[in-house]
């Protein structure tokens, strides 16, 4: 159920669109191998949204939603511990012109080329194995200009954020700004652009060594796509920071990765990624690297079934993580009925408000079911 109401000015020029909906989802988790074997797991995403159109091509929106969620535990020692919070989920505002929009808010922020292991992740936490995509947000303004041949530049500034985003292996600095921009050019067959993100880091978590609790951090990155039949592309990211905090002052994010649909059935689609972490203390390198790759398979059983795979692997701890996620369709339902294994040495895929498997290790199953309303 969509609540909406349509306004017309006088004129008959601005239209004013009043939408209210929102999504309810319940979870079940059954984890033997953990202290907490089991969980049960609600979250409500109300989302209230308006749309001013001023004209043909200005428009103004906003956007306001909370995220609301308690969970109960249950231990091995027959205990039970309940937690709970809400807080707002998205609360931003853009306006728009024929070829520009500037956004102002709690907002998502993505980019890149990269499926699921991301240098770009710079701005959310998504857990590829989440078919939500539930993330927290960041306090920004984003402007982007997109130009009559595909091209556009995106410049933002971020302030008062503070959790660690995809790869982060500090938090930041909450007091002092971020800020950055990119620029995404056509090729033939493919898009490339070039990034660019400054950032104070806090690294007290760390160490006591006051000198690291506010560290100066420049990012660059280079990404591209291309699809030559085969879906083909890269993602990379150099992160170098003003003060020397041992073997993680600098480093080296790279991902390759490839798709492809087969032509069997109703179509299985298959995506591998290959992901290279190197830091180094002295200079861009890969002094010590961290290898990991990824394989996800999809398959539609049907128009109203689809099941999917995804497993990653650790060369170094020689460690592999296993989902498997069958999804129905209902009438005003959907339901995602899981299998998992994690091993203790996951790839971190997030904070752990928006972990969706990785906080439970070994073997697993868990129901989902979604209201959209």
């Amino acid at each position: 159920m969509v609540f909406s109401l349509l306004i017309l000015s006088p004129k008959g020029k601005a239209q004013n669109t009043f939408n209210y909906d929102g999504q309810l989802l319940g979870v079940a988790n059954w984890s033997p191998q953990n202290d907490a074997r089991g969980l049960l797991n609600s979250r409500y995403l109300p989302e209230l949204n308006y749309n001013w159109k001023l004209d043909s091509t200005q428009n103004w929106y906003f956007e306001a939603s909370a995220n609301a969620h308690g969970s109960a535990f249950f231990y091995k020692n027959d205990s039970v511990h309940i937690e709970g919070k809400i807080k707002f989920y998205r609360i931003w505002t853009r306006f728009s012109g024929k070829q520009y929009e500037i956004r102002l808010g709690l907002q998502k922020i993505d980019f890149g080329s990269a499926m699921v292991l991301r240098p770009l992740q710079w701005f959310n936490e998504i857990d590829p194995r989440d078919p939500l995509s539930i993330t927290n947000g960041v306090n920004a303004v984003l402007g982007r200009y997109y130009f009559l041949n595909n091209a556009n530049i995106w410049i933002w500034a971020l302030y008062g954020n503070q959790d660690p985003r995809g790869f982060d292996l500090e938090k930041s600095f909450k007091k002092d700004p971020e800020f950055g921009g990119r620029f995404q050019y056509p090729v033939p067959k493919g898009e490339l652009a070039l990034s660019y993100h400054h950032r104070t880091a806090d690294a007290s978590d760390l160490t006591d060594n006051p000198d690291f609790t506010q560290i100066p951090e420049n990012r660059i990155a280079l990404d591209g796509k291309w699809d030559v039949g085969v879906g083909l592309w890269f993602e990379s990211s150099i992160v170098e920071k003003s003060i020397n905090i041992g073997e993680f002052t600098h480093q080296t994010l790279v991902t390759l990765g490839m798709d492809y649909t087969f032509g069997l059935g109703s179509g299985l689609n298959v995506m591998a990624e290959h992901f290279i972490f190197g830091y180094d203390q002295n200079h861009i390198g890969f002094a010590s690297t961290y290898n990991a790759s990824a394989l996800r398979i999809s398959y539609p059983l049907g128009f109203f079934d689809n099941l999917s795979m995804f497993g990653t692997y650790s060369w170094e701890s020689q460690a592999a993580s296993f989902f498997l996620n069958y999804q129905h369709s209902f009438k005003k339902l959907t339901g995602f009925f899981m299998t998992y294994y994690t091993p203790k040495t996951a790839l971190n895929m997030g904070n752990e408000e928006s972990k969706f498997i990785s906080s439970f290790a070994g073997p697993g199953l868990r129901v989902m079911l979604v209201f959209n309303h």
